[in-house]
């Protein structure tokens, strides 16, 4: 199993829209862990490009994460209210919305260049591919890894044919990466999600969700996971392209929370102007609020305004180290061994 070749169980997260880059995908790889790149709102030569740099320049393992497209209906209605509700936004930045549209992302596209450039791990979000999709990248020497929320999730990717799948709680920033964006069902923590999805599912399961230190990685291993993908804590990483607005905010302790104003997909991020005023209202509708949006987030991030655009975060931003990669890597795999080896002596006793 591929996971059995990493020097340290500490997987990077896949972050979309910025903070992911092939730099950082390296220095994690190098450093003993999994690098990671996001394809999510990316082009498929763009991913072709970035596989092959990213292979020329590490011989360790490494992942590409991709979205899968869904088919959830969506009320037209809510989506033109929420889009008038924004109306003071395109003045605010002088750029009107984009147009709210529907797409695939090109999956078959992506699909493709997996199998051409065979990645050592794929990755998927918002969804789990059909069995032939999983079969043909396993044909190819692909490890297929797929993102869940809650263990029928985690069920139905074993079914499927998944190699592991990434059990992601309640407490970990930006989209919710599980099949259903319904928002009825019930959110659970990464303790509890861990150790009801290990007695319903025999795939290794690979836990995300706020583990910033190493008594964070320590316990999730305790609790059943074999690695721990991790996000926020490499965002103020020198290898990140986070915003430098971002990077700010990131810095300071502040409270974060669910929103669709941004995406029309549940996602958590810290609290600012936009989520606050616009969250109530805004409905589910992914990709369509994501494409309507953007022009708006653009603005807000060319001109440093930190309260116009999402600051994606998990629950544990305030301890993210403002280290490079490899010195994340290493820290918390320091001092997760730290942390095992004190809870073993207080057994000893």
């Amino acid at each position: 199993m591929i996971l059995d070749e990493l020097v340290h169980p500490i997987i990077q997260a896949p972050m979309a829209g910025g903070p992911s880059t092939v730099a950082l995908a390296v220095a994690v790889s190098d450093a003993g862990g999994m690098g990671f790149l996001a394809t999510g709102y990316g082009r498929v030569e763009t991913m072709r490009a970035q596989i092959r740099e990213l292979r020329a320049a590490t011989e360790r393992p490494f992942g590409v994460n991709v979205f899968v497209p869904g088919s959830a209906r969506y009320d037209e209605v809510a989506v033109e209210r929420y889009l008038r509700q924004l109306a003071p936004e395109e003045r605010r930045y002088g750029s009107e919305l984009g147009l709210p549209r529907d797409d695939d992302d090109d999956w078959a596209g992506f699909l493709s260049v997996l199998e051409q450039e065979r990645p050592p791990v794929a990755s998927f979000t918002f969804g789990c591919p059909s069995d032939e999709e999983i079969a043909r990248l396993r044909a190819a020497g692909i490890s297929a890894w797929v993102t869940v929320t809650d263990p029928a999730e985690a069920q139905l990717a074993q079914e499927r044919g998944a190699d592991a799948v990434i059990v992601q709680g309640l407490e970990a920033g930006g989209h919710r990466g599980g099949f259903r964006d319904e928002g009825d069902g019930e959110e659970l923590t990464l303790l509890s999600l861990l150790r009801l999805t290990h007695s319903a599912c025999d795939l290794p399961l690979i836990a995300a969700g706020g583990i910033a230190d190493g008594a964070s990685l320590a316990a999730v291993l305790v609790a059943g996971a074999v690695a721990a993908q991790i996000g926020t804590a490499f965002m103020l990483a020198d290898e990140a392209a986070t915003h430098p607005a971002h990077r700010e905010r990131l810095r300071h302790a502040a409270p974060t929370a669910f929103t669709r104003a941004f995406s029309g997909r549940q996602a958590r991020g810290i609290v600012n102007r936009f989520q606050s005023e616009h969250s109530a209202l805004a409905p589910r509708a992914y990709p369509q609020i994501h494409y309507a949006t953007s022009p708006l987030r653009a603005s807000a991030r060319d001109r440093g305004d930190a309260d116009g655009f999402n600051l994606w975060a998990g629950q544990t931003h305030s301890l993210a180290p403002e280290l490079p990669a490899r010195d994340v890597v290493l820290m918390l795999a320091t001092d997760a061994r730290a942390a095992l080896s004190r809870t073993t002596e207080r057994f000893q006793r």
